[in-house]
């Protein structure tokens, strides 16, 4: 899908398009504020526990689409809503994760086309001696003074 194919959304209907999906898939109200970031880069979407704000990627919705931002949307909400609530609203809570697949949310964004992963940009990778884990860098650094997070076994550096 590219840009073109799509109208652009103001704030108001992206404000109205998430009360409505609120109302149908949670059946609760949405009673903050939703705007879209165009700063937002490797993910669609964004909940803020202090003032319970959404912010979603224009850039996500027009290049994959109104289905994708919707399950988007939802991912979003469930932080929302577990939060007004009490209960558990991180990605590694059961409460989460039990709602997310109840209400169809997406568990992670799809990547963008031309958003380069961090292990694209990389030039040295970091190998643990014991484990075999391997941690991607873009600048050298002296695997002396670090061990691996997982095993604690030492580290040791190659140019890629």
């Amino acid at each position: 899908m590219n840009d073109r194919s799509l109208p652009k959304m103001d704030a108001p209907t992206l404000q109205r398009w998430v009360e409505t999906i609120s109302l149908r898939d949670f059946g609760k109200p949405f009673r903050h504020h939703a705007q879209f970031n165009s700063r937002l880069r490797t993910t669609g979407g964004r909940y803020f526990l202090s003032d319970h704000r959404i912010e979603i990627s224009p850039r996500h919705l027009q290049i994959l689409g109104r289905e994708i931002m919707d399950r988007i949307i939802r991912h979003e909400l469930c932080h929302y809503h577990l939060h007004i609530e009490g209960k558990g609203y991180h990605h590694r809570d059961a409460d989460f994760k039990d709602l997310l697949a109840r209400v169809g949310g997406l568990r992670h964004t799809p990547p963008l086309p031309g958003i380069k992963s961090k292990r694209k940009g990389a030039r040295y990778v970091l190998t643990c001696q014991n484990c075999g884990q391997e941690a991607f860098r873009q600048r050298k650094m002296d695997p002396n003074r670090y061990r691996c997070g997982a095993c604690h076994g030492p580290l040791s550096l190659r140019e890629i």
